[in-house]
């Protein structure tokens, strides 16, 4: 299971040891040499981050150095620092250029070498970067923590008990832990929503998961629907993040219609559109083929949203079919590399242009013979037609012959 706890805490020594190793013979890594004194960071979202400190050694510095990453990044960026005459030093870094996700976790550290040519380096510092526009209220239950601006203690409390009935319907799926923390940020509207992903560099979306961070952003507004739209976007989100701390970087080799369909199918309150869209593209047979959802769905909203449809559909009928270990053999199919088509046959014994056939009969009521045959009847017709013209012409031939074998000589 991955511990996101445990794998800052590695990150960040591993990350020192690294600076440590690199240094030249005459160097040496210590805290003894430098002491930082509050070093803390101002963030405005989406425009700087503001890095702050005092820096004090008992020799002078010939150099200070600033030295910060997200922790699931490899590049650590480096920044000299001016120190004044009481050791204060200060550096904004431009987060609308240099962009972090929103609610990353950044650590920082500085470096500092003293006239006697040895470096010392401080111990580190991490900070969260938080969407600070809004005033976030919390409601914690267990590991999960609820952040939203706009509603009532009511709003939260909802919102929580919608959180931990999602993680009961993803538990019957697989086993999850209870242990590594999860945040749910709740905007109040698409816009603001919108505006915060793209301020850290993430592509818009209805809801918004980082399994990595274990963080997940949601749209809902106070009112009559704010239980539906709890229900339904918050589980959606958390099984994101459980899906990925169950398979870890395995993750991302899951089709698309896997992960999605998996994490629409244990929302609480299923869409009722899905099935209007699945009832009109069976009728003028327009599905989409689950092996062009395997690495993204279409970018148009309307294919969009038949194809999380699908897939919704699809996934369940699997469930239906071949239980809760059919989706555990399909995702560890996946996990060891198989292709989008073999995966199902390595699983679940049949391809998955079969599985999808039977979904189509068993669940929409298609007749998929007849479709095929409907699907198949230009290219019928075009033989015909290349072929009736020699085999008239044969006939023809062999009449002739005939008639001439006929005639008396």
């Amino acid at each position: 299971m991955f511990n996101p706890r445990k794998f800052i805490l590695q990150t960040i020594m591993v990350t020192l040891l690294a600076v440590t190793m690199s240094m030249k013979p005459e160097q040496v890594n210590g805290q003894g040499g430098i002491e930082v004194e509050n070093p803390n960071v101002v963030i405005n979202f989406g425009q700087t981050i503001t890095f702050q400190a005092r820096i004090k050694t008992p020799i002078p510095t010939r150099q200070v150095s600033l030295l910060f990453r997200g922790i699931n990044e490899d590049v650590t960026r480096v920044e000299t620092l001016q120190v004044a005459e009481d050791g204060s030093v200060s550096f904004t870094y431009d987060a609308s250029l240099n962009i972090f996700p929103p609610f990353s976790w950044i650590v920082f550290w500085f470096q500092a070498t003293r006239n006697d040519n040895i470096t010392y380096t401080s111990a580190p510092t991490q900070f969260q970067y938080k969407d600070d526009r809004f005033p976030w209220r919390y409601n914690t239950q267990a590991n999960i923590t609820v952040n939203w601006y706009a509603g009532d203690d009511a709003f939260g409390a909802a919102a929580v008990d919608a959180a931990g009935a999602g993680m009961l319907a993803m538990n019957e799926i697989l086993l999850i832990s209870l242990s590594d923390p999860i945040e749910v940020y709740i905007y109040s509207n698409i816009s603001d929503q919108q505006n915060t992903l793209l301020l850290g560099g993430e592509e818009w979306s209805g809801g918004h998961a980082n399994p990595k961070l274990g963080v997940a952003l949601v749209a809902i507004a106070p009112g009559p629907s704010q239980s539906i739209e709890m229900e339904t976007k918050i589980p959606h989100e958390l099984a994101h993040i459980m899906l990925y701390r169950s398979l870890g970087d395995k993750y991302a080799r899951q089709p698309t219609w896997l992960i999605e369909g998996i994490a629409s199918m244990v929302e609480l309150y299923p869409n009722p559109d899905y099935a209007r869209a699945l009832d009109i593209a069976s009728r003028n047979n327009s599905l989409l083929a689950f092996d062009d959802l395997c690495a993204s769905f279409p970018a148009d909203a309307g294919s969009a949203f038949l194809a999380y449809a699908q897939s919704q559909s699809f996934v369940t009928y699997i469930r239906n079919s071949f239980g809760t270990s059919g989706l555990g053999r399909l995702t560890n199919s996946y996990s060891d590399g198989f292709s989008c088509e073999l995966g199902a046959t390595n699983a679940l014994g049949a391809p998955l242009s079969q599985l999808d056939a039977r979904w189509r009969e068993s669940v929409l009521g298609q007749n998929v013979t007849g479709v095929a045959m409907r699907n198949l009847a230009p290219f019928v017709l075009l033989m015909v037609l290349v072929l009736v013209v020699p085999i008239w012409g044969a006939i023809n031939m062999l009449s002739q012959r005939r008639k001439d074998g006929s005639q008396p000589k």
